[in-house]
C-alpha cells in the first residue's frame, strides 16, 4: 500500500467523493485507511467494566485504499505514485542497486521514498 499515515489524499468515490483529508491510520489487512473527519458513523456502544461509557459514538470509519489517492499541492488533485530510491546528492535511481553505486564510498543502505512521474513531487 502506497498510502501512510499523516498523508493528505482525496477520496475518489462514494459519498465523500471529492473531499481531501489526512490519514489517521491505515489497516493493511483489510486494505482500509481512516481519514480525519471523512466517513463518519455512528455507533451505538455499551457500558462495559472498563470504564467505557455508553451512548452513540461518531468516529470515522474505513475507506477502502483504491478508493483514495495521495493529493498533489502542484496540480491540486489525486496522483498515482511510484518508488525510488535516494542516492548521492538526493537523485532519484529506479533500483537500490543504481542507488547505492552512485555513492563514492560503500554504504549500507539507501532510502526509499513514494515518487509522482507527471510533477517530480517526492512524498517522504
Amino acid at each position: 500500500m502506497k498510502i501512510k499515515k499523516g498523508d493528505v489524499v482525496i477520496i475518489l468515490s462514494g459519498k465523500e467523493r471529492g473531499n481531501k483529508g489526512r490519514v489517521l491510520r491505515v489497516d493493511t489487512k483489510s486494505d482500509r485507511v481512516f481519514v480525519e473527519g471523512r466517513n463518519i458513523v455512528r455507533v451505538h456502544r455499551k457500558a462495559n467494566a472498563a470504564g467505557q461509557e455508553a451512548g452513540i459514538i461518531s468516529k470515522e470509519a474505513g475507506i477502502h485504499a483504491s478508493n483514495v489517492a495521495l493529493f498533489s499541492e502542484a496540480l491540486k488533485r489525486g496522483v498515482r505514485v511510484s518508488s525510488r530510491y535516494v542516492g548521492k546528492d538526493d537523485a532519484l535511481f529506479g533500483t537500490k542497486h543504481a542507488a547505492l553505486e552512485s555513492f563514492d564510498e560503500p554504504v549500507s543502505s539507501v532510502s526509499k521514498v513514494r515518487f509522482c512521474k507527471k510533477t517530480g513531487e517526492v512524498f517522504k
